[in-house]
Order: structure tokens, then C-alpha cells, then sequence
């Protein structure tokens, strides 16, 4: 039987600002669970304002092992002034562009869970220039396009340890609109093809993935 978040973290990510519906987030729940039990760090790419990483820490909590969420908290493509998924309400009066940091603490701080994840400020290919460990998960939630979502997997798709898991968040195999798009689509066929990696599950655009030979 998969494992469930408790109804206080699910209530506090359904509370929280953010995209992912509560389907996708019982998978993630579910996939980090069970990736913890390898004892190794829990990791996502693109933390936004936290909704998907309640569930991720508090998975990571009940297993002992640490989260870490990594975002340059200013924003995707599809997310700046004028575009369908911009919040007025994350832009900083004064610089004038997108930030999410604070929202993201309060949304950790409501649900509980500051003192269980290690949030990386950052763009993802620098950091993942100087991480040197190995991941039990990796979930890749961050830029749409090509450049952005091909840099997230060849940067932490190498740092999945045996066994563990390889999650992509919004896989459309039929393009939606403009921002839906089909990077990290393509992200997942690459996956597959590598032979490195074997689906686990899909559940609407969530794919779970298990590092079952080497490389990328």
C-alpha cells in the first residue's frame, strides 16, 4: 500500500499557492516515501512557493532523511507580468521583479516543516555544477522550455542513485498551449531512451521514473 500524507500536510498543501492538483501531489507523496527508505537526500527542482514541497519534506521527515528544493525564486517563463500564470502578489514593490522566497517560508512555516528542508537559492546548472553526492529522488518541476528543462535533467539526473527515482512534472504528450508545452515531454522520452531509466507510474502529468541501468 503506497504511503498517504496525515490530513494536517494535506491540508496544508492544499492551502498553499501553487499549481500541482492533488492527484499529482498523493503520487509525489507516495514516490518520496518510498524513495527516503534509501536513506539519501530528497531533492526538487522548482520550489515556487512550496505547495509540492510539504509533501516532499514531510516524506523526507518521516524517514529521517533531508529535502532540499532549489528555485532562483524568480520565476519561470510562463510566470512573469503578462503571461496566464502570473500572481501579482509574488513580485517584490521593490526591485520591481518576481519573488517567491517569502512566500515559499510562510508556506513552510505554516505547515510546520521549516526545520526539514534546505532550501538551495540558485539557478539549477550552477548548482548542480558543485552538488557532489548522491540523490534518492530527484522530481524536475522547473523551466518549460527546451534550455531550461534539458539543463535540469543533464544536471541532476546523473546524481540518482541506483534504485532511486526520477519524477517529471507537467508531461504532455500532446501540446496544451504555449507554456504546457513539451520540454519536459521530451525530458521523459530522453529518459526512457537512455536506458537508464524505467517508468514506474503516470498519474495525469506526473511520470515516476526508477534509475534501473547507468548514464543519462
Amino acid at each position: 500500500m503506497s504511503a498517504a500524507p496525515k490530513p494536517e500536510i494535506l491540508a496544508a498543501f492544499e492551502a498553499a499557492k501553487g499549481f500541482m492538483p492533488l492527484g499529482e501531489g498523493l503520487a509525489l507523496y507516495a514516490a518520496a516515501a518510498e524513495a527516503a527508505a534509501l536513506g539519501l537526500p530528497l531533492l526538487e527542482v522548482g520550489t515556487y512557493c512550496g505547495r509540492s514541497t510539504i509533501l516532499l519534506a514531510d516524506a523526507a521527515r518521516q524517514a529521517g532523511v533531508s529535502a532540499l528544493t532549489l528555485d532562483h525564486h524568480r520565476g519561470s517563463e510562463e510566470q512573469q507580468p503578462g503571461w496566464d500564470y502570473h500572481d501579482p502578489e509574488t513580485v517584490d514593490p521593490v526591485v520591481g521583479r518576481m519573488d517567491t522566497l517569502p512566500t515559499f517560508r510562510r508556506t513552510l512555516h505554516a505547515a510546520g516543516l521549516e526545520d526539514h528542508v534546505i532550501a538551495l537559492v540558485g539557478r539549477s546548472p550552477q548548482v548542480a555544477a558543485v552538488w557532489g553526492g548522491p540523490l534518492g529522488l530527484v522530481f524536475i518541476d522547473g523551466g518549460h522550455t527546451d534550455e531550461h528543462a534539458t539543463a535540469d535533467y543533464e544536471g541532476w539526473a546523473p546524481h540518482v542513485a541506483e534504485g532511486g527515482l526520477l519524477l517529471i512534472h507537467d508531461v504532455f504528450p500532446v501540446k496544451i498551449d504555449e507554456w504546457t508545452g513539451q520540454a519536459p515531454y521530451h525530458v521523459y522520452l530522453r529518459a526512457l531512451e537512455s536506458g537508464a531509466f524505467t517508468e514506474v507510474s503516470a498519474t495525469e502529468s506526473l511520470r515516476v521514473l526508477r534509475r534501473t541501468g547507468t548514464g543519462i
